[in-house]
């Protein structure tokens, strides 16, 4: 059956993205009220360059959330993909992190001692896009015959290989060409016909560089998984859940107060570091493509924002490890601990 893309946002330009991924710094932690002497200090991995999506950390920080909770975030760090994020952070270089949670799974299926506390996006953003005046994706078979960028690494790999494998598309009915970050320029300049892309980030930046897109949302099509969330080690689980429950009360205070104020979140991302003024308007798109899609659920209306279910997870596990993206499947335990967001529902 035909869908019509989902996603048809406007954008600021390519250059934005650049800007993003020229960016390099962190953000320290100068901003909001101050914590006590004795407070935890801690660092945050991110996936990538900033984008909306991680502005309740932002916005957790400057507005205090952090500090009310005892902790100093020391640095917030960009990252390169999920799958080096997961390994920084299962190996100590960061304290929590932020990851696709499918990819997630796959690291802890490598031995990764990571596990999610809370996603962030309830459902996937991730999708596949086109030029809507050159090709029309109404199913993944209209991927057949087609030139794809692929990074063979990182959470927009996992879905690809999931993507095709749920739908019985062999990849070789696809010219499949790898590419460097920022990948989606390759569609911009027809080098490629289609590429992977999060809806809540590289959308709002092709819709006008490339024009109208057409958008086949993994969701629709197999792809049931959550989306980006929040991670930490399962040593700081079992050696420091208070701090782990502390964490994610501020975060999810963050998490709300962005949903609820998006323009002034995306001015308080762009504010974080010289080198992203000037993109609040790309980050208010980005942010409102996930407060009307992905931050909420029915699971979010009944548990609070932030949570999870054994059923999500294990379903994930089972489409990886039958699409053959895992080798060994991890138990739902291993890759999740729902608790601390339940815990403090009430607050």
């Amino acid at each position: 059956m035909s869908r019509a893309p989902r996603f048809i946002l406007a954008a600021t330009s390519l250059a934005a993205l650049a800007a993003l991924t020229a960016c390099a710094g962190g953000s320290g932690s100068d901003a909001g009220p101050s914590a006590p002497p004795d407070a935890d200090h801690i660092t945050i991995q991110l996936d990538y360059q900033p984008r909306g999506l991680h502005a309740p950390l932002f916005v957790a920080q400057q507005q205090g959330f952090f500090a009310a909770e005892g902790i100093v975030v020391d640095d917030i760090l960009t990252g390169t993909s999920s799958g080096d994020t997961l390994r920084l952070v299962g190996q100590g270089q960061g304290d929590f992190g932020v990851s696709d949670l499918p990819t997630l799974v796959v690291a802890r299926s490598q031995e990764v001692p990571v596990k999610a506390i809370l996603a962030t996006n309830q459902s996937s953003p991730l999708a596949m896009c086109a030029k809507a005046d050159k090709h029309t994706l109404n199913s993944p078979k209209d991927l057949e015959g087609l030139k794809v960028g692929v990074q063979s690494s990182g959470s927009t790999y996992v879905f690809y290989k999931a993507l095709l494998a749920a739908n019985d598309i062999d990849p070789s009915a696809l010219t499949e060409l790898t590419v460097n970050p920022p990948y989606e320029s390759y569609l911009v300049t027809d080098q490629v016909d289609t590429v992977p892309c999060y809806t809540d980030a590289e959308v709002p930046i092709l819709q006008k560089s490339a024009g109208d897109l057409s958008i086949l949302m993994g969701s629709d099509f197999g792809y049931d998984t959550y989306g980006t969330g929040i991670f930490t080690t399962d040593k700081m689980i079992q050696e420091n859940p208070d701090l782990v429950q502390r964490f994610t009360n501020a975060y999810l205070k963050g998490l709300q107060y962005t949903i609820d104020n998006p323009a002034e979140a995306a001015k308080t991302l762009a504010d974080s570091n010289a080198q992203l003024a000037g993109n609040e308007a790309l980050y208010e798109q980005q942010l409102q493509a996930d407060i009307d899609n992905t931050f909420t659920s029915a699971d979010t209306e009944a548990n609070g924002l932030g949570s999870m279910d054994d059923t999500t997870w294990q379903k994930t596990i089972d489409l990886l490890f039958g699409q053959g993206v895992i080798s060994t499947e991890p138990a739902v335990t291993d890759v999740q601990d729902p608790t601390f967001v339940t815990a403090d529902k009430d607050d």
